[in-house]
């Protein structure tokens, strides 16, 4: 993602500047809508959308024809539905004790993955019968939250006879390994939902998240679960080219050049010397913003880079809370001036490049985006 020329590309504070460009989360979105042909493609918001802001994602999406949306928390579905009015708003993380008012006047819909939700979800509508529909989370393989299979004919029967007590629309799971292709255990997932599906005909389901949209074609069933795709990540853990755009660009400007000579030691504990005389650039941007500690550089361990002047230039030695030092000796000179901003995010240093870098996953890189920055989105 390229900021618009005529945008000013400098912080107008000390730190960094975050682009979200809303344009592309709505093509993101739309193309996943366009692959699974008459299944409903909903958006999944949670984690404050993936960092980047559940008001500023929402109504983009909602604006694109999104009518479903998954949180994890009672307090993100809230807050969603301040945005998007006269939508399915789905909270993942279960039904807890006593939080019943608010899913009846936000008519939000629980997901129940145990007995005892289920039971404290058909007390508390026995008592509202104005309650919205439930859905049922079936646990195929991760065990992590989800009914288990074998409690399904039980639960069928009695949506069949009347006597569950409340409304059923939709029935679900969660895969493990989507983003592997030709995953057996995907497979064996899809496999147990598909007998799962057959208990609840009169029942939307939803099998399918980001990855399973390309990995699971065939059963994306009534409604399907995006979310790091929305977001510019990788669906797929191939060499494959990423079939989404990129929607955040993260920059920092240089607040200081120097040199240092071959044998120096630099940052933090001096975990990396120089191995030549080396230009440094120090930048206005550190852990407190989010950036991953695992990027640093030491003598003995790879690490990340940044990009300036359209040179990878690497990050050395240990991140601090609010600066970062990188080696800037091979880069254009022009670019390497006090007030210039180098790009931490964008172009070739993906978010899946450079979660790889620090040792973890774009989705981290995503959720820890600071509060810090300057925000500018672009649609």
């Amino acid at each position: 993602m390229n900021a618009p020329a005529s945008e000013p590309i400098h912080s107008q504070r000390h730190g960094g500047l975050l682009t979200i460009d809303r344009g592309a989360i709505r093509r993101n979105w739309r193309r996943l809508a366009n692959k699974v042909g008459n299944a409903s493609t909903g958006a999944v918001v949670k984690a404050n959308a993936y960092g980047l802001g559940i008001e500023t994602v929402v109504p983009a999406l909602l604006e694109e024809g999104c009518r479903h949306f998954f949180v994890a928390h009672l307090s993100e579905a809230i807050r969603t539905r301040k945005s998007a009015p006269n939508t399915e708003i789905f909270v993942l993380n279960g039904f807890l004790p006593e939080t019943g008012p608010a899913y009846l006047t936000h008519q939000l819909s629980p997901v129940l993955g145990s007995q005892p939700e289920i039971d404290d979800w058909r007390h508390f509508t026995a008592r509202n019968t104005s309650s919205p529909p439930a859905t049922l989370h079936f646990d195929t393989g991760l065990n992590r939250l989800g009914l288990s299979p074998s409690s399904a004919p039980d639960i069928s029967d009695a949506i069949t006879n009347h006597t569950l007590g409340f409304t059923v629309s939709l029935v679900m799971t969660h895969l493990v390994e989507a983003e592997i292709e030709d995953s057996p255990v995907t497979r064996r997932q899809c496999d147990a939902f598909l007998d799962l599906r057959a208990l609840f005909k009169q029942t939307r389901a939803s099998l399918c998240n980001s990855s399973g949209i390309f990995n699971c074609a065939g059963q994306y069933y009534d409604l399907l679960r995006p979310g790091y795709a929305l977001y510019g990540g990788h669906p797929l853990w191939s060499a494959k080219a990423n079939p989404m755009e990129q929607v955040i660009r993260l920059e920092a400007p240089i607040i200081q050049v120097r040199g240092i000579n071959a044998g120096e030691k630099l940052g933090y504990g001096g975990l990396y010397t120089a191995t030549r005389p080396t230009k440094l650039a120090t930048l206005s941007i550190g852990y407190a913003d989010g950036l991953m500690r695992g990027a640093e550089r030491r003598d003995d361990k790879a690490g990340g880079y940044v990009l300036i002047g359209g040179n990878l230039c690497p990050i050395l030695g240990r991140l601090s809370m609010d600066l970062l030092i990188v080696d800037v000796t091979d880069a254009k000179p022009e670019a390497v001036q006090r007030g210039a901003m180098a790009t931490i995010i964008g172009d070739e240093l993906s978010i899946d490049a450079v979660g790889d870098s620090a040792g973890t996953i774009g989705y981290d890189v995503l959720v820890s985006l600071g509060n810090r920055f300057d925000r500018h989105v672009i649609d």
